[in-house]
């Protein structure tokens, strides 16, 4: 074979290894990600992760796994307990006496604190904002932090700075997922003492399909600077309806018999320090709140807004 056809077939051959390796998806998903992006994909339709591709799970090995396990295993007896005791005494709350506030979180001690989590931008290496959720020195509840409205230089980020707090999912014994039934009362109330600030109060109601994950009810928290105490007293019918941060055009009121996480999250656009203590946060039943829906319900054909 002469030189110049042999040097040509090495040069095809080059090109052909060069065209199947950057050919495959995966190799250049690789080679294309940013070092401080986390989020592997991101689906316009179905999704296969709650999460939305973000990773917060943690490798923990099978003997961590077993000692952990056994470590809970009084905890979920006594739920157990609990609720064949209460299934056998049938006794359930029928109806909410009027003017009265029925606590569902009182942050008083450290293991209410426990039963929520803190999250931020920085999380995920989307931003710099921080926050934390302590006990103040008046012994309650303290959601502080610093927002920083700096976006990270990756070419993928267009926004950043945001702070928030969401309680654990409600479960029954041995991590059986279970929802808040708030169906008898109407109002939701907060006794908080603010730094001036606006904050969103979340509500969440995921449901079983993929569509549903991201169902979240907003409304917003003012707050007064200063060292006194304020009452905040909101009716499930102010929430409005959005999904991943946007409001939804086809309204629709919420379920409160299948509220599954409730939070506040900081994202006024202030940049700086911030900081929301807490006392407790309950229900009530005005009967003088007569309101089903505050905003309308309109009725428009198929495919034209989003669900």
């Amino acid at each position: 074979m002469p030189i110049f056809m042999t040097k040509a077939y090495r040069v095809i051959l080059r090109n052909i290894r060069q065209f199947s390796y950057f050919n495959n998806a995966d190799t250049i998903l690789k080679l294309n990600r940013p070092s401080i992006q986390t989020v592997s994909k991101r689906w316009l339709f179905w999704e296969r992760d709650r999460k939305g591709g973000y990773s917060t799970t943690e490798k923990v090995s099978i003997l961590d796994h077993l000692k952990t396990g056994f470590k809970e295993l009084k905890h979920e007896f006594g739920l157990l307990k609990q609720e064949i005791k209460e299934l056998v005494e049938t006794d359930p709350l029928l109806v909410a006496r009027p003017g009265e506030i029925d606590l569902i979180w009182c942050f008083s001690d450290q293991s209410v604190l426990d039963k929520f989590v803190t999250t931020s931008d920085s999380d995920h290496n989307e931003g710099y904002s921080q926050c934390s959720l302590t006990m103040s020195s008046a012994g309650r509840a303290l959601f502080h932090g610093h927002l920083d409205l700096r976006v990270p230089k990756d070419g993928r980020i267009k926004k950043a700075g945001y702070c928030a707090m969401r309680s654990k999912r409600a479960r029954k014994s041995f991590k059986r997922e279970s929802t808040y039934n708030w169906h008898l009362y109407n109002t939701l109330v907060l006794k908080v003492r603010g730094d001036g600030r606006s904050y969103l109060l979340n509500l969440s109601c995921e449901g079983y399909y993929d569509i549903t994950w991201n169902d979240i009810y907003h409304y917003v928290l003012y707050t007064r600077g200063g060292p006194y105490w304020q009452i905040a007293k909101i009716p499930f019918s102010k929430f409005i309806l959005g999904s991943k941060g946007r409001v939804q055009d086809k309204q629709n009121r919420i379920r409160l018999d299948r509220i599954t996480h409730f939070g506040i999250s900081c994202g006024d656009k202030i940049p700086g320090r911030f900081d929301l203590e807490i006392e407790y946060i309950g229900l009530e039943f005005d009967p003088t709140h007569e309101e089903e829906f505050a905003y309308e319900m309109y009725k428009t054909e198929k495919y034209i807004v989003g669900v």
